[in-house]
Formats: structure tokens, sequence, C-alpha cells
């Protein structure tokens, strides 16, 4: 359910979405179980220290996330809660969503259909040509096109789709540019589209940001296009993560000589349909329908501490560092599912399980 948060509802929401070990599936039991960040936040030391952490918990401080709202307010860059109506919907309907997002430009057009086009950074001519062609097209038909601003194909739809709506999520902070020479690109998008971030302002990407990136960038959209891409590729992250979302996921054919053709080419192998031009995206999109308004908060589990503390070390015993879904988890410890939640939330809270989006949870 939609909730308006007045401002120090929401510096509470952005320090629990900042704490260490609160990832957004963490962040989201935290909320079902308390309905109220400054409640989960006082809580956070008792949990920690029943799921077996001896030092304290980082928590930032009142300072550090004033700070952090200052500088997004300083680049003219909005906080967007996930419980808040200016947050996008479809990304809203994500299991878990991303607690928080940063949002610079245009934020109306995050709440407008949308169509992600990714692909290699080192492009082929064709490639980023049929890219930037494609998301022309599917401005025109109304779409605006998704994409994370990396070289190659993901520039050339943002150039595509400027003067209809692109939207550019970026992996480190609303302000961190990269690549570099894409400056000019970013401004433009700034000034006539929209960029999105999770982290905050000021921080520079680094490897493991990109995969939820790139769960964002699918997550804002109905569908997924696939323009080129080898068989080891971030791109191929983002069709597998939009599947799991339950978007429809396109793939451009190319070349069996051309390696950049191999992960696409392997796409439509398993069943993603092909895409040759934007009539394919649009037939796509047909039995598709509107996402229905997502619930933003989860009733509180009916877990009891004394339920928790029975099944938290034999769920910790069942983790290994090979990642495991929650379902077999949960069929594995004999519990109801809102309690081994509970369990692995206090886990995670400790450093002892991560709990990844898309249902794996491993220990660490």
């Amino acid at each position: 359910m939609i909730r308006t948060l007045t401002e120090a509802a929401r510096r509470d929401w952005l320090r629990l979405a900042r704490t260490e070990n609160v990832g957004p599936v963490a962040f989201a039991q935290l909320i079902a179980r308390y309905g109220e960040a400054s409640i989960a936040l006082a809580a956070l030391p008792d949990l920690a220290r029943r799921g077996g952490r001896i030092s304290p918990l980082g928590v930032p401080s009142l300072d550090d996330v004033q700070r952090e709202m200052q500088a997004g307010e300083a680049l003219g860059a909005r906080l967007l809660c996930a419980c808040e109506a200016d947050y996008p919907a479809t990304l809203a309907a994500v299991d878990p969503p991303p607690p928080v997002l940063w949002a610079r430009g245009e934020i109306s057009l995050l709440h407008r259909p949308a169509v992600a086009i990714v692909g290699a950074r080192v492009a082929s001519a064709g490639g980023q040509r049929f890219a930037r062609g494609l998301a022309a097209d599917l401005g025109a038909a109304g779409h605006v096109v998704t994409s994370g601003m990396a070289r190659g194909v993901d520039g050339a739809a943002h150039e595509g789709a400027l003067p209809t709506g692109t939207v550019a999520v970026l992996g480190g902070g609303i302000d961190d540019v990269y690549p570099h020479e894409h400056r000019d690109l970013y401004e433009r998008i700034v000034a006539k589209g929209c960029v999105v971030s999770e982290n905050a302002p000021g921080r520079t990407a680094t490897a493991k940001d990109f995969p939820r990136r790139n769960r964002i960038i699918s997550g804002l959209s109905r569908a997924v296009v696939v323009v080129e891409a080898e068989l080891r590729s971030g791109s191929l992250i983002t069709a597998r993560l939009a599947a799991e979302q339950g978007r429809e996921v396109l793939a451009v054919p190319g070349s069996p000589l051309d390696p950049r053709a191999r992960g696409a080419n392997d796409l439509i192998r398993q069943g993603a349909a092909l895409c040759e031009g934007v009539e394919d995206v649009l037939r796509a999109l047909d039995g598709v329908g509107g996402f229905r308004e997502p619930e933003r908060a989860f009733a509180p589990p009916p877990a009891t501490d004394r339920e928790i503390d029975a099944v938290r070390e034999k769920v910790a015993a069942l983790l290994s560092p090979a990642p495991v879904s929650r379902d077999e988890l949960v069929r594995a410890a004999g519990a109801p599912t809102p309690i081994v939640m509970a369990a692995l939330t206090e886990l995670a809270l400790a450093g002892r399980a991560e709990l990844s989006p898309g249902g794996l949870v491993s220990s660490l």
C-alpha cells in the first residue's frame, strides 16, 4: 500500500536502507515485521545479536543521511522511497524493490510504459545503428527506452530515444558518469530524460553494483531487448532478471561468425522472442497487461521470537557458499516461510547469510 512519509520518516527509511548488511530482501522483511523504519532501526542491535553478531552493526547517523539528502538535492535529484506514490510502480512490483532511488531529470518518465534495450559495449556499427533505430521507433510508438548508459548499444539506444524519452540507470551514484566520454550524453539525458540510481550521490560504481543496476533496468521495463551480447555478458544477466521478473525477453539474431551474436542467438534458442524491428516488440507486448498496483509493504509476518529462536541455527546449518533458493531452504528447514525468512534476516544482519534479490540465499 502506498504511504506518505514525513521528512523524519524518510530519513529513517534511508538510514535503514544504508545500514550494513541490509539489502533489499532484509529491508523488506524488516518493514514487514515492524511496519516502520524507525521501529526497525531500534530493533537492529538486538536482531543482529540474536543472529550471532558480536561487534556493533554499522548504522548511519542522522547526520550521515542528512548529508546524503543534501548532496542529492544540490544536484537537483529527488529521493524516491519504495512505499511512495512517486516511486515507479513497475519497479515497486519487483520482489523486493530497491528501498530507495535517486532520480534526476523528468521523473514522469518513470511512470510511462518502458522497454529496455541492452547489449555489447564493444558493439558493431550495425548493432549500434539497429539499437538507435529501434529506440526511435519505440519512442514514436509511445514507449520510454531504458538502458544503462554504457558504451556501445546502451549509448546508441539512449541517443535514439532522447527526443521521445529515455531513462538511464547508473551503477554508481546519480552523479557517477561512466564511461567518462558519455558526460555530454548524461547531461542531455538529465535535461530531456531521467537518470536514476539506488546508490548515494558521490559513490563510484564497483563490479558488484552492475548486476543490481541491471535488475533495475529490467524492473522498470515491460520488455528487454538484447541487441548484441557475448555468451558471458552483463546483458544476459539483464535478460535472466527480466525473465525472473515476468518481463518479455527479445533478442536480435546475428551472424554465427560474430562472437557478439552468440548470446542473443542463444537467448532465442532458449525461447526468447526474435526481434527484427519494432513490430516484434509491440507484438510481444500485445499480450502483456498493465502492471497491477503493487503491494508496497507486506503484512507483518506471524513469527514470534520463540519461533525464530527454534529454527535459526537449523537454517544457518543448511546454508552453504553455493546459493540455494529460499523455497528449497524453507522445505529443508520444515518451518513456515515467514519464520524462516525472519531467521534469515537476523543471520544476514549478523553477517552469516546473504539474501540476494531473485530468491537465492547463501552463507558468507
